[in-house]
């Protein structure tokens, strides 16, 4: 009786539309063939070159569309890993800060507001003046707030 090995992971396995291929090797090698086998005609041709030295530029054209079909690494194609070490060498910095969000520094910002509101209201309480300007606070203080009772 025959075996068949069935993968564990059932993510991996690819379906087959033509000649054991599937449609993304299928397109891929016709790519290269629309490709490469025109070239060959062109180069062996008009161009004076011998049958060996334009099958060897033929299969050089086309080997960018068989890499494509056929590659792939931590299950990532062939393109996606090309367009990551695009964005890696010249699309993003090279420095990248290591950034945080510093709860302690909007405390103390918020203490030190604190301390200028009261000192605001202590001067207009001795002037006898009613009016008391509150400063603002920034969106990220603002954010940040812890929530009271009230407002839960």
């Amino acid at each position: 009786m025959a075996y068949v090995p069935v993968p564990k992971d059932l993510t991996a396995v690819k379906t087959k539309v033509l000649f054991n291929l599937t449609k993304r090797q299928l397109v891929c090698f016709s790519g290269g063939a629309l490709v490469g086998v025109p070239l060959f005609f062109l180069l062996k041709g008009p161009a004076g070159f011998s049958a060996g030295a334009a099958s060897l530029c033929m299969v050089l054209v086309m080997l960018p569309f068989f890499l494509t079909a056929v590659y792939e690494k931590n299950g990532l194609p062939m393109e996606k890993i090309v367009r990551n070490i695009f964005r890696v060498l010249f699309l993003r910095p090279k420095q990248r800060p290591y950034q945080t969000n510093n709860y302690y520094a909007v405390l103390a910002r918020q203490s030190q507001l604190d301390k200028e509101v009261r000192r605001i209201v202590g001067k207009k309480a001795k002037t006898g003046c009613e009016a008391v300007i509150v400063p603002r606070r920034e969106a990220s203080d603002r954010s940040r707030r812890r929530k009271g009772p009230a407002d839960r």
